[in-house]
């Protein structure tokens, strides 16, 4: 599916069109973060601490392989090899483009993660969450690249990262305070431990 085409419900599977329609919008707006790395960033440091650029693209690569098999019933855990830059970056592009259409192609009700099964459609929306706040980890580490997360995709994204902050999930940093009129894209960032607008 190219970038930009809306799901409708006559191509999602049933009960999904919200969450594919999430993870897509999410998937543009990381895409286009990967499209602003250069060779000279491989080593610059991540809104993750302790984590370089390298390091983050080799978790957002193995994270996009867990959601493709998720898409089949099931999450597995892998671990990527060390990868040249330009190979990596290629291969995150192609997997995030082949991600949609695997979810697209769903029929399992459930997903089985660790022996807990989850409605697909839970596991499409934690996936668009991680994608896009990693897309926007990728543009904090790329600092001629930075750029908000769009709020609507923001606002959109909200109630499944309070899910996350809530669940205690150890992949992301611990909550950070922000201010109640900050925007939605604020409370996302803040709930999995950023603060939009700082730089690594």
């Amino acid at each position: 599916m190219s970038r930009g085409t809306p799901v409708s419900a006559a191509t999602a599977p049933d009960g999904m069109v919200a969450g594919l329609d999430l993870l897509q919008r999410a998937l543009d707006y990381t895409r286009a973060a990967l499209d602003t790395i250069t060779c000279a960033d491989v080593d610059r440091p991540t809104p993750c601490a302790g984590w370089t650029l390298a390091d983050l693209l080799a978790h957002m690569e193995d994270a996009l392989d867990a959601f493709a098999e998720a898409a089949a019933g099931t999450v597995g855990l892998r671990s990527s090899a060390p990868t040249p830059l330009e190979e990596r970056v290629l291969a995150l592009q192609r997997k995030a483009c082949g991600l949609l259409t695997s979810w697209l192609r769903a029929s399992a009700p459930t997903v089985d993660v660790a022996g807990h099964p989850l409605p697909v459609d839970a596991i499409a929306r934690i996936a668009a969450l991680e994608i896009a706040v990693h897309g926007w980890d990728v543009r904090q580490s790329v600092r001629r690249a930075a750029r908000p997360l769009p709020e609507p995709l923001a606002a959109a994204l909200l109630p499944t990262a309070l899910q996350v902050a809530l669940s205690g999930d150890e992949r992301f940093a611990a909550p950070l305070p922000v201010d109640v009129d900050a925007p939605a894209g604020a409370h996302v960032l803040a709930l999995l431990g950023r603060r939009a607008g700082s730089r690594p």
